[in-house]
């Protein structure tokens, strides 16, 4: 069966094309003439018929401003264009895939297995009931591209869809290459680079249109499919609650000073809205289709009943909906269900109070239409609606609230004072002592809302903590009950966050917790220390109560990004895996489930990666089927942005989780040989030493600066987010995403491999044998998940490129780091070949032929970036050109950080 009248590159060659004509229309011949020449040298590098770049070299020397800026845009352009035909390519595997049953990571193979290892009933119902995943969108790294030009891409992408998966009369394709050209046309015309930083209001609506527009629709029919799967082998199991979303846009504080309660107020109504007003446009597509004749098709007595209900709650409604839909009685249900929906956040009576209560009318519907010959009616159309309901609720996405761990003792200390206790000089057992007494209390200590004399900053957390109590009760506790603690590094930490929101009602022990508090554990001393730091919390008196007012549920929040940063990629990925396992031995002690959190990022030295892959990396006794995880800035789009790749990415979570789950439950405690764990004792603390040793290096920082485009990237619109802490010039203050982002720009991805080498030389040195490696890679997911990661950073580096990058470097910056980098590089490219036993970095066909489609092009930006940074002075045309050279490159490598 022919799915497709396409492929990728019949796309990339029209396309390309299409853009060569754009260009010369809207330029001059003699531009177009000049990006040829340029794409053609870069290609003839690549090949091997030209020795050197200095053709590209020579040709940028001696281009003006104008033309500068017309192949920045040119070859921008063409990877913004590129990756949409890569996007069409994977919908072509996923769907050809789908048809033939050839998918990895199928649900279908799944169930297949369970069954076949005697998994019964019970048990596959135990692991589903288990598995909750929650994908948690954040706002950072906000990605390159304008909202513009990506609403731009997506009308692209759907005219390529067309082309590709309908059947069309030359004239029908005429149109829609038509459309295709002026939308391209309309793309070189409109300004690539923000002219402002968006607000945190932009990245909310950002990740709220990919939650309204595509994942709204999607995860029904991930349902769907998945419980045709199931009911197959297991007939008498029903699908529990298996997704629910949750965001950070509008409510993550952490460094943000522009995240207000204003702004987390708008959030919450507009997410509302948006979902009230899918369910509504729901209710009106269910209505046209339940048109049964009430005389001919009888109902339930508590449908009925329930329709009776209504209709005396709203009699002028009543009369409209009998008038309208006489002896219908489903549309005048539905009809009053919409009338509930329009009530909620009104001053009129009536409103739904919760979706619990839209749950329940939606079931009696169901129940009744299966009663009396309407099941199919109930699977198609009733059915969907329920898992909606079930997944997004009354809130879209439920928000968690994040902030530094400083504000919160700052605001504490301060609102303390004003009652006339020293807060400040208590020590941490002092500290928790007090905290624990005040929460037990039943009066309050301080009044968040009248918080007397105290700082800007303190007063900000404590208006926050006031907006709490009131967004609790107004939108539902359900719609924001999270709150995480960056930088936690203390059980006060956690304890002063509980303190200030049991000051406003948000909790009230013992019979009310509204609130996870979740500690977020990112530095090495905060890890090694976790056993202090949750073992403490779950003896205390106070926390003890939260907990079983929380389904005695823990979440605990691991962060990436920021260890990676400390300790490097090898040594942070090891200190991650082992206090995870100690994460579940102490949670275990103490009876309590733990709810991992893990803060990966889209970059590979920030936790991403194929999330499937990292699922089932994670140890055993970790996997208590409850997974958190957050869904970075500007993966959303790759991700999210067309409906079978969205739909792709949630069967691949579900499935990996399952397969989690089911072999938790195999093997709780996964055992891991003494050997395998000495081996990547000594390595990782070789390569901590390593990595460490170069970040400390006087003159790194200065070398940082001068051979990666970070100035400029500090300086781009690419966030709400300030990029650094504080004002001072150090590694530790950077924020992970632009330290990832400079590296990535100038093709030498450090933090995804670097101290890899030192590391496993370490090792071998130390009487450790190559064998054992390549059976710890063979035999170990946690093992072969992190070297193959490293391999993909390693195959995205390009060495030559970055020694562009290091030229602009003082020669005795250069001299010292340019040589250490290179030689861990070459070393690590040698022990990852030897130990995964491939010639060949990479192991998939088509990212190998992305990477060398992608490479002759990437590289003219490149050059035309160095070319910028080497001036002393730049015009204003020529900023703008080396700032649009960082959105090219960031698309061409498809990641910023």
């Amino acid at each position: 069966m022919k799915l497709h009248n396409r492929g990728v590159r019949q796309d990339v060659r029209e396309l390309g094309a299409l853009l060569g004509d754009v260009l010369k229309e809207q330029t001059s011949t003699e531009s177009f003439e000049t990006v040829e020449e340029l794409r053609q040298s870069a290609i003839a590098y690549r090949e091997g018929d030209i020795d050197s770049r200095e053709e590209l070299r020579e040709t940028f020397e001696q281009l003006s401003p104008s033309e500068e800026g017309d192949v920045a845009r040119a070859f921008t352009t063409y990877f913004e264009l590129i990756n949409l035909a890569e996007e069409r390519e994977r919908v072509r595997a996923v769907r050809q895939g789908s048809q033939e049953g050839t998918l990895d990571d199928s649900l279908n193979e799944t169930i297949q297995e369970l069954s076949e290892a005697g998994a019964d009933t019970e048990t596959v119902r135990s692991v589903l009931n288990d598995v909750l995943i929650e994908p948690t969108f954040t706002a950072h790294p906000t990605e390159a591209r304008r909202g513009t030009v990506k609403a731009k891409l997506r009308s692209i992408a759907d005219h390529l869809e067309t082309l590709d998966a309908q059947s069309l009369t030359d004239r029908e394709a005429e149109r829609v290459w038509r459309d295709i050209d002026a939308e391209v046309t309309s793309l070189w015309q409109t300004r690539q680079v923000r002219q402002r930083p968006p607000e945190p209001q932009d990245e909310a609506r950002n990740i709220q249109w990919y939650l309204e527009n595509t994942l709204f629709d999607v995860t029904g029919e991930v349902y769907s499919e998945f419980e045709d799967i199931v009911t197959d082998e297991y007939p008498d199991i029903d699908l529990p609650k298996l997704f629910e979303f949750r965001s950070w846009a509008g409510s993550d504080r952490d460094g943000n000073p522009y995240v207000t309660v204003d702004v987390t107020q708008d959030t919450l109504e507009r997410q509302r809205e948006i979902v009230l007003e899918r369910y509504r446009t729901q209710l009106k597509r269910l209505s046209a289709v339940l048109s049964q004749d009430g005389d001919r098709y009888p109902t339930t007595g508590a449908f009925q009943a329930s329709l009776e209900a209504d209709l005396d709650e709203f009699p002028m409604i009543t009369e409209e909906a009998e008038e309208r839909y006489p002896d219908e009685p489903y549309r005048q249900k539905l009809r009053l269900m919409r009338e509930r929906l329009n009530r909620i956040g009104d001053v009129r009576p009536g409103g739904y109070e919760d979706d619990d209560q839209l749950l329940e009318d939606l079931e009696t519907i169901d129940a009744s239409l299966r009663a009396y010959g309407g099941s199919d009616i109930a699977e198609a159309f009733v059915e969907p609606l329920l898992r909606q309901v079930s997944t997004f609720g009354f809130s879209l996405a439920s928000l968690d609230l994040r902030d530094h761990r400083i504000q919160h003792t700052k605001a504490i200390d301060e609102a303390l004072a004003e009652e006339g206790i020293d807060y400040r000089e208590l020590d941490e057992d002092a500290r928790v002592e007090l905290l624990t007494d005040a929460i037990l209390q039943d009066e309050p200590i301080i009044d968040p809302e009248n918080p007397g004399d105290v700082s800007e900053v303190a007063e900000k957390v404590l208006t926050r903590f006031a907006a709490l109590g009131d967004w609790q009760e107004e939108f539902g506790v359900e719609a924001i009950d999270t709150y995480c603690i960056s930088m936690t590094e203390e059980p006060s930490h956690v304890l002063e966050v509980l303190f200030l929101a049991d000051q406003v009602g948000a909790v009230s022990l013992p019979d009310h917790a509204g609130l996870d508090v979740v500690p977020l554990l990112e530095t090495e001393s905060a890890l090694n220390g976790a056993d202090r730091i949750m073992g403490t919390l779950f003896e205390n008196e106070a926390y003890k109560q939260v907990l079983e007012a929380r389904d005695n549920t823990q979440e605990i929040m691991l962060g990436y990004s920021d260890s990676n940063k400390e300790n490097g990629f090898l040594a942070a990925n090891w200190d991650l895996y082992k206090n995870q396992k100690r994460l579940a031995e102490i949670t275990n002690d103490y009876d309590v489930t733990m709810r991992l959190f893990h803060g990966r990022g889209g970059s590979i030295s920030r936790g991403g990666g194929p999330m499937n892959k990292a699922l089932l990396a994670l140890p055993n006794e970790t996997v208590t089927g409850q997974v958190k995880f957050t869904e970075q800035g500007e993966a959303i789009a790759e991700k999210y942005g067309n409906e079978r790749i969205a739909e792709r990415n949630l069967e691949q979570m579900l499935d990996a989780q399952i397969r989690a789950r089911y072999n938790a439950l195999e093997e709780p405690v996964e055992q891991v040989p003494e050997e395998w764990a000495d081996a990547m004792d000594t390595m990782a603390t070789a390569a901590r030493s390593a990595y460490r040793d170069l970040l400390e290096t006087d003159g790194f920082v200065s070398y940082f600066e001068q051979a990666t485009p970070i100035t400029v990237i500090e300086e781009l619109n690419l966030g709400s987010r300030p990029a650094s802490r504080s004002e001072e010039r150090s590694v530790e203050d950077l924020r992970a995403i632009p330290w990832v982002f400079s590296w990535t720009q100038s093709r030498c991805i450090l933090p995804g491999w670097f101290s890899l080498a030192s590391g496993v030389e370490a090792y071998l040195e130390d009487g450790g044998e190559m064998e054992t490696l390549q059976e710890m890679y063979n035999e170990w997911a946690f093992f072969r998940t992190t070297f193959d990661r490293a391999a993909l950073s390693l195959t995205r580096t390009d060495l030559e490129i970055a020694d562009e990058y290091a030229s602009l470097a003082d020669s005795e910056l250069r001299e010292e780091f340019q040589p250490r980098i290179e030689g861990e590089y070459e070393q690590a490219v040698d022990y990852t070949a030897e130990i995964t036993g491939r010639d060949d970095l990479l192991r998939r066909d088509w990212l190998d032929e992305s990477l060398e489609r992608r490479n002759p092009y990437v590289d003219p930006l490149n050059l035309l970036q160095t070319h910028l940074l080497s001036q002393t002075h730049l015009t204003e045309a020529e900023e703008r050109t080396l700032r649009l050279t960082v959105n090219g490159i960031a698309a061409g490598m498809k990641n910023t950080g």
